[in-house]
């Protein structure tokens, strides 16, 4: 037996917060916006010198490793 009790009609109203379909609308259209910027960067990247790739790949692993070691400070790890 369920504790639910069952309007007429035999169907229970399905919950649906107020709002949730635009908000649903709004991260669709920013994971489409995020997927387009990347791709964008990614072509602007193939085209790059290789001197300034290296010089990128650098700025980005001192960004990583300082951003690791805060992390590992911040938990005493």
């Amino acid at each position: 037996m369920s504790d639910t009790t069952t309007p007429p009609g035999g169907q229970l109203p399905s919950y649906q917060p107020e709002g949730s379909a635009p908000d649903a609308g709004k991260t669709v259209l920013v994971g489409v916006l995020g997927g387009l910027l990347s791709a964008a960067g990614y072509l602007v990247y193939q085209r790059l010198p290789d001197d300034q790739k290296e010089r990128l790949h650098r700025q980005v692993r001192g960004l990583v490793e300082s951003r690791i070691n805060e992390i590992r400070n911040n938990f005493n790890i």
